[in-house]
């Protein structure tokens, strides 16, 4: 197993509320996670998707005031959402004989139904904690292996697998359970081609402002349902869209999102690239490298930071602006180049908004000052700042 670093998180929450929800795409390894957890405290793991252990709930109350010593895993929890109402009740009966933390934990394959379900019986009882695919922070600490993780992406069996050949088809068959099986159990009926189509345009548009209307012309579909389908992407956190920074700088400033399909594994999947050398004459080379990137750094964000990106309709572009929660700001421009260029826009938005800190990402393994206000940096060495604030910071 490769050592998570939300694990600490997971056990805090434990540690503070009754019930924690895991919340990451379906492979992200959250079981494994969970199960791993298990082994150090009495447990019990429930398999929702599995119709025994589905019927061990049958009787819910009973069931769990039984189990009320142990930790209790349910995983898949949208296969059985009624029992939201029963854990409320269970988890206040055990506050009342001084069980009530640490009791459940919830493993949900997307972020919706969970959040919708919990959010409204469960308010004051539920922690929620994200899972996001494997990170720089998580694998080796070298150049090869961050080039494996960008091609092949952060799902763990993709980026262990023997070969790149056989990452990629384990890819394709986790799209197709996609299209073809949690599509419809989480959201409207849309045809699995209409839905491959769009998530394959936006792989080739990674990085870029979203325009539903252009997007809709060439599905043939209306704007409204593109907006629909975007949205079932990124309730299910398979693609992210990455809000303009609004700043008070008296500019015009570009107001639509940038999207971006999260992981860069799904994005070379889709857009049929199978190698490193294949990847670097593609045309999405450089907005994959910058999706991961981003990526990377949201993985290891506080709780209370907020992502954007800052551009004019002059052109001053900041690739992706970190909004702390104690209102200071971090600036990041994105190169996939081994020598940090920092370009013209770069600096008059960071005249614009002044952040605190400024960063130039680069390919390389090197830090040092580009000038007395912006660092060139790696990401893993940024995303090991951003992970150290958090936790210096609670």
């Amino acid at each position: 197993m490769i050592p998570r670093e939300i694990a600490p998180d997971v056990r805090s929450a434990l540690g503070r509320q009754a019930a924690v929800a895991l919340i990451g795409p379906r492979q992200v390894g959250k079981t494994t996670l969970a199960l791993d957890m298990a082994r150090t405290r009495d447990s019990l793991y429930l398999d929702l998707e599995d119709r025994d252990d589905r019927s061990r709930l049958s009787e819910p109350r009973l069931f769990l005031d039984a189990v009320e010593d142990s930790l209790v895993i349910l995983d898949e929890i949208h296969r059985l959402p009624d029992i939201f109402q029963t854990l409320r009740g269970v988890i206040d009966r055990g506050r009342r004989r001084s069980k009530g933390l640490g009791r459940f934990l919830i493993l949900g394959s997307a972020s919706m139904d969970v959040l919708r379900q919990s959010g409204e019986t469960l308010a004051g009882r539920i922690a929620y904690v994200d899972l996001a695919p494997l990170s720089a922070l998580e694998v080796e600490d070298d150049r090869r292996a961050r080039e494996r993780l960008w091609l092949r992406g952060g799902y763990p069996q993709s980026y262990l697998a023997r070969s790149d050949t056989d990452s990629m088809a384990l890819r394709r068959d986790f799209i197709r359970t996609y299209l073809e099986r949690d599509v419809a159990m989480f959201g409207p009926r849309i045809p699995a081609a209409t839905l491959e189509r769009l998530w394959t345009m936006l792989a080739h548009l990674q990085g870029s402002m979203l325009n539903a209307s252009t997007l809709a012309r060439a599905l043939d579909v209306s704007a409204q349902s593109v907006t629909r389908y975007i949205d079932l992407l990124v309730d299910m956190l398979l693609v992210r869209r990455l809000r303009p920074l609004h700043a008070n700088v008296g500019k015009r400033l570009v107001k639509a999102p940038k999207v971006y399909v999260r992981d860069s594994g799904l994005v070379h999947a889709l857009l049929g690239i199978t190698s490193l050398e294949q990847l670097a004459g593609h045309p999405v080379v450089g907005a994959s490298w910058e999706g991961w990137v981003i990526e990377t750094l949201l993985a290891a964000l506080p709780s209370r930071a907020i992502p954007g990106f800052y551009r004019t309709s002059a052109g001053a572009e900041i690739d992706l602006v970190i909004e702390h929660g104690d209102g200071t700001l971090w600036a990041v421009e994105i190169k996939r180049s081994l020598s940090a260029r920092v370009s013209r826009g770069f600096h008059i938005a960071c005249g614009d908004l002044k952040p605190e800190r400024a960063f130039v990402v680069h390919a390389g393994d090197d830090r040092y000052p580009v000038s007395r206000s912006i660092e060139a940096i790696s990401v893993r060495q940024l995303a090991a700042d951003l992970r150290d604030r958090a936790r210096a910071r609670g």
